[in-house]
């Protein structure tokens, strides 16, 4: 099945409606019955100001990006995007396509047949 892979880059601590927005695009995406999503917190990077970012021992949460991703349908990736852009809520993102399936079988098909 082809869709597309739409990843959203959001700081850790930030909030959007009192909660970490990370959690909220994950729990709102599901509302609007994404099948899943996923967060993974960086360890270091760089944005569009050049100031590294980095992981510490120390360092409470906070400073370093989270990237929340979701493999759907093209009609569920403009669902999403048009629901976020009524939130108001600027995210930098990426659209990536790409081909999902499950091994073993055709996704919304029958299983594919033993060689």
């Amino acid at each position: 099945m082809q869709g597309v892979y739409l990843r959203f880059y959001v700081q850790e601590s930030e909030r959007h409606h009192g909660r970490l927005t990370y959690e909220w695009l994950l729990e709102h995406a599901r509302t609007l019955g994404i099948k899943g999503g996923t967060a993974f917190r960086s360890i270091a990077g760089y944005g569009r100001h050049g100031r590294l970012h980095e992981q510490h021992y120390f360092e409470l949460a906070g400073d370093l990006t989270v990237q929340v991703g979701f493999a759907v349908k093209h009609a569920d990736a403009e669902r999403l995007l048009q629901s976020l852009a009524q939130e108001k809520l600027a995210l930098f993102y990426l659209s990536l396509p790409v081909e999902m399936g499950v091994t073993g079988k055709i996704l919304g098909g029958p299983p594919m047949p033993a060689l």
